[in-house]
């Protein structure tokens, strides 16, 4: 995997993926963009929704929202770390049980989201979720 990150001005940066795909990255608290740190927990939580509708999806659960509201502390002094970041899931479908959005948020917690098991190595990763009846 390869990407580029470009300067544009001030603090505003270019990112291009190798796929293609470019965002825009703000240095300035994200006044402009996210800043990296917020792409970074944004990341997370993408990694992990694919992970748990795949998951559901595959165990022919009827999903029909997924949503991962995150919240994050970091050091106060510098490097400004993660040092707790929770994925809190909001999972809507028909039929769907606790037991199988446990058993999904927990597969991707442990052993299929690449960007939370990394960002486990720096700080303290928890998830928690709630489940919606679909009409």
């Amino acid at each position: 995997m390869k990407a580029r990150v470009k300067w544009v001005e001030g603090l505003t940066f270019l990112g291009e993926s190798s796929s293609g795909h470019q965002i825009i990255m703000d240095g300035n608290a994200g006044d402009k963009s996210p800043s990296p740190m917020e792409m970074l927990l944004m990341a997370a939580g993408g990694c992990s929704a694919i992970d748990v509708v795949s998951i559901l999806q595959k165990g022919r659960n009827e999903v029909q929202g997924c949503e991962v509201k995150l919240t994050s502390e970091r050091r106060e002094e510098a490097p400004r770390l993660f040092t707790h970041i929770n994925l809190h899931f909001v999972v809507t479908g028909k039929d769907l049980t606790d037991k199988a959005v446990e058993r999904a948020v927990s597969l991707s917690a442990e052993k299929y989201c690449s960007v939370s098991l990394m960002l486990g190595k720096a700080a303290t990763i928890t998830h928690s979720f709630e489940l919606i009846e679909a009409e």
